[in-house]
């Protein structure tokens, strides 16, 4: 069986008139089955079919010569193949074959397949009945004389001014050009006439015809245009434009250049010697084609061209990864321009409500929600108009500057909600919101990706500070009554701890001790008397306790309720070059203040510094003293001098840390 290329998909197959094995799509029409045709061997070689397949694969459209594309139409005559081909027809028609045979939707693959009841649209003028050929009814080989005739014919029942102007363009050399080229180069009289015929019967059916030359084409699809109405299929329409754009895209000036010197070597017309007359004329008329679609376009409420332009151009730059058929991004350009007004205003709304949020950031995140939902929505709104051009510009490798100014507004907005006033889930709000709206700036997306990816670290150390704090309340919490015949409640919770009816706040405790004293009588242990005491900088309220177990526990609660804290804060107030006090010793950042002990007369204040004292425990107290001079040295008493404990833990952990200072401890 021959090789073949599928015409969709680009893909390898067996045979050009059975289903592709990739995309199931076969070849129905007689334009697609022609293609079909020509993609396969004899008409074509294994290097060709390469060459096709790739083309079909990056752009959608293969460069088949006219050659090629009439042998194959000439082998669509052959009977037995027009029988083959009426069965397979037959064949996918019916349910089985309908069940076998799903084509994706060439608009967009991801969308599902919808069937269209095509509109009929008669044109009674269009651009090529506006031709002077089609006003003298002349065909482009007819000679200066015929036209001249044909011409003062016309007179006795058209207008004598526009029959002659019609005259003169066809047959004044200087203008005749691009009277050609604007009308049916290379189609015989007798097509050209059928299909003007079919432009006015049923103008959308000239999009299956088939064996025209491209420009012929294209001119034919440009004024089938001008018949579409508001009552067309979005998704239909999008195809037909798209189909028109690669069309275009396909126009060869050699190829015209050869069709219109082929005429005009019938029609007596001096031939065109230089092919940049062809390329002139031709940019003027992909100018024409621009302005057919942006009328056509122009037709449908302002809503539903947005989503039609998004949709062309999203297609055909495969979502802003490729480059569009050079009609779609003039048309883009036509469509930046027209929109650049309305944009600029909502971008000024668009700062106004930054502005907005800025102002109530401080008043709760109620009030900066319902602001922040607004500012969304008009976001959302311009950055539907802007994507047309969002698209066309990844494409092109550019950037539209004024999404990239909506984009570093909006990111300026996140980050300072987050620096300056701590809401973070409104900054992830905006930065989302920027990553979906703004993924066609890759030099903006990656900004944003950081951004994204900090702001979610956050969220999770801060929902783990939320769950540790949690925990750290149930730690705490800690209720038990103390005393042997007049009981009292002692608690501990977040939201203090409380005793006999006075409640100290957790964060205004500025002090803490505790011990136990133990008691014998005649050596014999008799029990221990447990004192716990804690305060503010205006009061202390001191427990006794008997129980080791009660005591134990209450301690623990209030060293994870407030120790660390005190901590912190006393390593803070040395680092700022602030001195603490404790019992009779003064503690400094890089030293501490002992007392020299003597036998007679008052002790005497000595200097230390951390290398040169050592610490131990005895008879209920901790000692700091001097390493060399046992009479230097200074003992708190855990029970009676407040922090002794915290004290204590901050001096081991500086012995255990390299430094000078205490403060290194929050280096």
């Amino acid at each position: 069986m021959a090789k073949a290329v599928c015409f969709k998909c680009g893909s390898q197959k067996h045979g050009a008139l059975l289903n592709c094995p990739s995309c199931q799509a076969m070849p129905r029409d007689n334009q697609e089955v022609t293609l079909s045709l020509a993609l396969s061997e004899p008409l074509s070689n294994a290097s060709e079919l390469e060459k096709y397949s790739t083309a079909i694969r990056n752009s959608g459209r293969p460069a088949v010569p006219g050659a090629v594309l009439a042998a194959a139409a000439e082998a669509l005559s052959d009977p037995q193949l027009r029988e083959l081909l009426a069965e397979r027809r037959a064949a996918s028609s019916s349910p089985l074959g309908a069940a076998s045979h799903q084509e994706p939707k060439r608009v967009n693959a991801a969308a599902p397949t919808i069937q269209h009841q095509r509109h009929v649209y008669r044109l009674q003028s269009s651009a090529l009945h506006r031709s002077p050929f089609a006003v003298l009814g002349a065909t482009i080989r007819d000679d200066r004389r015929a036209i001249v005739e044909l011409a003062e014919n016309k007179s006795l029942e058209l207008d004598h001014d526009e029959c002659q102007r019609a005259r003169s363009e066809l047959t004044n050399t200087r203008t005749r050009l691009l009277t050609e080229i604007a009308w049916l180069p290379g189609v015989s009289p007798r097509r050209a006439t059928e299909c003007l015929r079919l432009l006015s019967s049923d103008a959308l059916a000239v999009r299956d015809e088939t064996n025209l030359p491209t420009l012929a084409k294209a001119n034919l699809w440009s004024s089938a245009l001008s018949a579409v109405s508001v009552d067309h299929d979005d998704s239909d329409l999008t195809e037909f434009i798209v189909d028109f754009a690669f069309l275009v895209d396909e126009l060869d000036a050699d190829e015209v250049l050869r069709d219109i010197n082929e005429d005009r070597q019938v029609s007596g017309f001096p031939i065109i010697q230089s092919i940049e007359h062809i390329e002139s004329a031709l940019g003027e008329r992909r100018k024409c084609y621009r302005e057919a679609i942006k009328d056509c376009l122009d037709k449908f409420p302002p809503a539903r061209l947005v989503n039609l332009m998004t949709e062309l151009v999203d297609t055909t730059t495969y979502s802003g990864e490729e480059s569009a058929p050079s009609l779609v991004d003039d048309l883009v350009d036509s469509y930046e321009t027209e929109t650049r007004v309305v944009l600029q205003s909502e971008l000024e709304n668009i700062n106004a409500l930054v502005g907005k949020v800025r102002a109530v950031a401080g008043r709760g995140e109620s009030t900066v929600n319902s602001n922040i939902d607004e500012l969304i929505a008009v976001a959302r709104n311009w950055d539907k108009i802007a994507q047309p051009i969002q698209l066309s510009a990844k494409a092109r490798g550019t950037t539209h500057a004024a999404s990239f100014e909506t984009a570093r507004v909006l990111r300026d907005l996140a980050i300072d909600l987050f620096n300056d006033n701590g809401l973070l889930e409104q900054s992830k709000r905006l930065t989302e919101l920027s990553q979906e709206l703004f993924a066609e700036l890759p030099e903006f997306a990656e900004h944003l990706e950081r951004d994204a990816e900090a702001l979610s670290n956050l969220a999770l150390q801060k929902a783990q500070a939320e769950a540790d704090h949690a925990q750290w309340e149930r730690d705490i919490r800690y209720e038990v009554d103390v005393g042997a015949v007049f009981k009292e409640t002692l608690k501990i919770s977040s939201a203090g701890v409380s005793w006999k009816g006075k409640n100290y706040p957790l964060d205004a405790i500025t002090r803490v001790r505790w011990g136990g004293v133990s008691h014998s009588v005649n050596g014999i242990p008799t029990g221990t008397n447990f004192t716990v005491a804690f305060g503010d900088r205006n009061s202390e309220a001191v427990v006794h306790i008997k129980r080791k177990e009660t005591y134990q526990t209450f301690v623990d609660k209030l060293w994870r309720a407030v120790g660390v804290r005190l901590i912190s804060e006393m390593l803070q107030t040395l680092k700022a070059g602030r001195s603490l006090s404790f019992g009779r010793a003064t503690v400094f950042d890089d030293k501490i203040q002992l007392e020299r002990h003597r036998f007679l007369g008052a002790n005497e204040p000595v200097i230390r510094t951390w290398s040169q004292v050592q610490i131990w425990n005895a008879d209920g107290s901790f000692f700091v003293g001097d390493k060399d001079d046992k009479k230097v040295y200074v003992g708190l008493s855990y029970i009676d001098v407040a922090n002794t404990h915290l004290l204590e833990q901050i001096i081991r952990m500086k012995f255990k840390k390299a430094g000078s200072r205490l403060s290194d401890l929050i280096a």
